[in-house]
């Protein structure tokens, strides 16, 4: 690539960064991707990971192997620190690379609502570490409520308790219900993995809120049916090993997953510019950074309205769409650049929303798409199609196929390892006879 090109720098393999580079690949100028991971992750399926369903390579490609037909596009593997946009250049690794376009794709991550300490008891879900993590905490729930001889104690192992009544909350819950009433059901001796109790609690009026009322009251009722326990309008007030608290009631349970929240990456710092109450950057019509017209922040790192004035989802075609706009901007500046001529007018950018989608379980989901409100097997077949398209890689497709025909066919799931190091395994013993003894019996048997 020759230095005299002009050089666009897209921090983030996510939805964004990876479709801004894709759509650079024709024009005359040096691209480099950076990203912390090596691999691009489908993240709508990471709950099937944490649910045993699939494995982390069916849902990840390397993103060496998905750009390696860009000859203008590098990657490297580090981790942003910052950004100067007087010099133009960004920082990585102890390291500064400058740029004539600057594209800011870095995510968004967990937010605990200033609880921190709380991540440590509710782990989010976001990396396939994180689903691999809970993964793991889920299988040995269930083996070692199988060694407990201790009744009350083995009730805690197979409660688990989500907290975020959003889509990953949703999908949790029905796939966690599924996963004992079914893949486990004949599998242990001295347990009944079918008396699993999940519960997923929602500090709004209703799950779902994104989704129409009727959508949001058929998946309540469809994970009711699947045994998961919704409590709604209730917030949690706090959360340690042995399970959570909702105004003076606990909750005991050993496995706690956070899906209640999330705050958009440092990226609004590095910039040093405004940003909203969960840090994402205030951007221009065109998703530039106010008073740097060569410097782009797209995804879940932007604050972008709809024509209504409401910020668009951290959903992944959202930031897709944003990544194409992008690219065809940079992609017309840089051309009238060379020909010496005038950039065309630059539209605002507009999401083109084509429907949202939740799974509750088994044969069933939600779709909201335009006009149309499904629910049911014929939602839950849409979802099927639209997980599958947007699956990156042929191999990826073929194989979550393959994988969920299994699964639906056999009711059995085959991702299900544990994989403990040592912390691991002491973060996972057996609790301390003090630990239930200094419980009032009351509250131990209330849940």
């Amino acid at each position: 690539m020759s230095e005299t090109l002009p050089r666009v720098v897209i921090i983030g393999g996510g939805f964004g960064g990876l479709r801004t580079a894709q759509h650079l690949k024709n024009i005359p100028a040096a691209v480099t991707l950076i990203d912390r991971s090596n691999h691009h992750l489908f993240q709508p399926l990471l709950y099937q990971v944490a649910t045993a369903a699939l494995s982390p390579a069916d849902i990840a490609a390397p993103i060496r192997g998905v750009l390696r037909k860009l000859p203008n596009c590098e990657i490297l593997l580090a981790e942003g620190t910052g950004v100067d946009t007087v010099k133009q250049e960004v920082y990585f690794e102890n390291r500064a690379l400058a740029y004539d376009y600057l594209v800011l794709a870095t995510g968004a991550r967990h937010s605990y609502f200033g609880k921190d300490d709380w991540e440590k008891f509710a782990p989010g879900l976001k990396t396939i570490q994180d689903a691999t993590a809970i993964r793991q905490n889920i299988l040995i729930a269930f083996e070692k409520a199988e060694m407990e001889p201790d009744s009350e104690i083995r009730k805690h192992y197979l409660n688990f308790v989500i907290v975020g009544g959003g889509p990953t909350g949703v999908e949790m819950a029905g796939s966690i219900a599924e996963l004992a009433s079914v893949a486990l059901a004949a599998d242990f001796k001295h347990i009944d993995p079918t008396a699993a109790q999940i519960t997923l609690i929602e500090a709004g009026p209703r799950i779902l809120a994104g989704f129409p009322e009727v959508l949001s009251e058929n998946a309540k009722r469809s994970l009711e049916r699947l045994g998961v326990n919704v409590i709604t309008g209730a917030r949690v007030g706090h959360i340690d090993e042995n399970g959570v608290m909702i105004g003076e009631k606990r909750i005991f349970a050993k496995t706690i997953i956070w899906a209640a929240g999330v705050v958009a990456s440092p990226a609004g710092r590095w910039l040093h510019t405004d940003t909203d109450r969960v840090g994402r950057v205030i951007v221009e019509p065109n998703l530039s950074l106010p008073g740097h017209a060569n410097v782009f922040v797209i995804g879940d790192t932007a604050l972008v309205k709809d024509e209504e004035g409401k910020p668009l989802p951290g959903v992944a075609p959202v930031a897709m769409q944003e990544g194409v706009y992008v690219a065809n901007l940079i992609s017309n500046r840089i051309k009238a650049a060379q020909q010496k001529k005038t950039p065309p007018v630059e539209n605002p950018f507009r999401y083109r929303n084509k429907g949202n989608l939740a799974t509750i379980g088994r044969s069933s989901a939600i779709a909201d798409i335009g006009k149309f409100k499904l629910s049911g097997f014929i939602a839950w077949f849409t979802w099927l199609f639209v997980h599958i398209f947007y699956l990156i890689g042929f191999r990826n497709r073929l194989v979550v196929i393959i994988q969920w025909a299994w699964s639906y066919f056999t009711f059995q799931r085959g991702a299900r390892l544990i994989t403990m190091d040592e912390n691991a395994k002491a973060r996972t013993n057996r609790p301390q006879p003090s630990e239930i003894d200094n419980r009032p019996r009351s509250a131990a048997r209330s849940i």
